[in-house]
């Protein structure tokens, strides 16, 4: 398998936010009204990551279905969610990640998905549907597209010893070689997980002892960042950064001494997937594109581009062993069983994350 492109969707979606080009024969950011007539099918108006997806996907499903797609990017599920919590009806399918899936859930922003009409369906691993009943129960409001880990990559030949165990993160060697992920929930994931808890916990005892735990870390951390973890290791500026497993693969490729290691204290196991909005205006049309990605071709095409795992088990044949058996790329079951999925904890929990990323910080 030739990887074509490498894409950066989920990180922050940092290369895109706006409206997708690339060539293709978009109407516009959110605009259905023009450029249709070609379109006997109608239109569906689609909101996912940037570059999360392979762009001629699109027009493929455009020439097959006679649907236009109206294609619009956010960077974060947190941009993403306000726009649609003040009007669901401006998209019909959107990609966010499964706490906000399980938030969007809750606050009555998706409708259930029809899945008599997504012939395809079938095509998706019981294994990853189980999982995602933590915050969708009983699979009813998503259709998973991407998952992954959160690990650490590190530099073969900067670390001569094994990265079993989150505590290489606070080792005195390393002062000035690390970087910590930016991001509140990941941040205190690992501090959580070092000391044995739950990284969904509601405990602010917990909670203040791995805000401690980070702020005595803070010395020997070179960089709190996202996407610059990736480019810094392709570099060599650090010998160990936290980061999706999303993103290994293409570091690896760029720098053969880059490896990914899920330590043995547990992490986050996090999924992307699409929902139907509860104002979506195109429901047939939804279905149809959620379909659509679901067929093993559009699978392992989309594998192809971003190179984030997919949890279609038909495409996932497809796909070469030495992608499909490599742990950073798909993690096995016994990595997956020591993960927990981020859970929505509430608004005022969220804040409490946050006020003690504050002090961190």
């Amino acid at each position: 398998m030739a990887l074509k492109y490498r894409s950066f969707g989920r990180s922050a979606g940092i290369l895109a936010a706006g409206c997708l080009a690339a060539g293709l024969v978009l109407a516009g950011c959110g605009d259905g009204a023009e450029n249709t007539g070609n379109y006997p099918g109608g239109v569906v108006n689609v909101y996912n990551w940037g570059e999360y997806i392979d762009e001629d996907l699109i027009g493929q499903f455009e020439e097959e279905y006679g649907i236009k797609v109206i294609y619009d990017t956010f960077t974060t599920n947190e941009e993403m969610f306000p726009k649609l919590q003040a009007d669901t009806s401006m998209y019909d399918v959107v990609c966010p990640s499964d706490y906000m899936i399980e938030k969007m859930i809750q606050n009555d922003m998706v409708q259930p998905i029809d899945k008599s009409k997504l012939s395809n369906y079938k095509n998706i691993g019981t294994a990853y549907l189980e999982k995602m009943e933590e915050f969708d129960p009983g699979n009813q409001y998503a259709v998973p597209y991407t998952w992954g880990t959160v690990g650490i990559l590190y530099n073969t030949s900067m670390v001569h010893e094994p990265v079993d165990s989150w505590d290489i993160l606070w080792d005195e060697d390393y002062e000035n070689e690390i970087i910590m992920q930016d991001s509140v929930r990941d941040a205190f994931m690992v501090a959580l997980k070092r000391l044995g808890y739950s990284c969904n916990t509601t405990d602010e005892s917990q909670l203040e002892e791995a805000m401690l735990m980070l702020r005595d870390q803070k010395r020997l951390v070179k960089a709190y960042a996202i996407d610059e973890v990736r480019d810094k290791m392709i570099d060599e500026a650090a010998a160990l950064g936290v980061i999706y497993s999303g993103e290994y693969l293409y570091c690896k490729e760029e720098n053969p001494n880059l490896a990914y290691a899920v330590p043995k204290e547990g992490s986050n196991v996090w999924f992307d997937g699409w929902v139907i909005t509860k104002g979506s205006q195109n429901v047939e049309n939804a279905h149809k594109w959620l379909d659509f990605l679901c067929s093993a071709d559009a699978a392992y095409k989309n594998f192809e581009y971003i190179t984030y795992a997919t949890p279609n088990v038909a495409a996932q044949e497809m796909i070469e062993p030495e992608y499909l058996n490599d742990p950073g790329v798909f993690a096995d079951e016994q990595t997956i069983d020591r993960c927990e999925v981020y859970r929505f904890l509430g608004d005022d929990m969220d804040n409490t994350y946050y006020e003690f990323w504050k002090k961190v910080k």
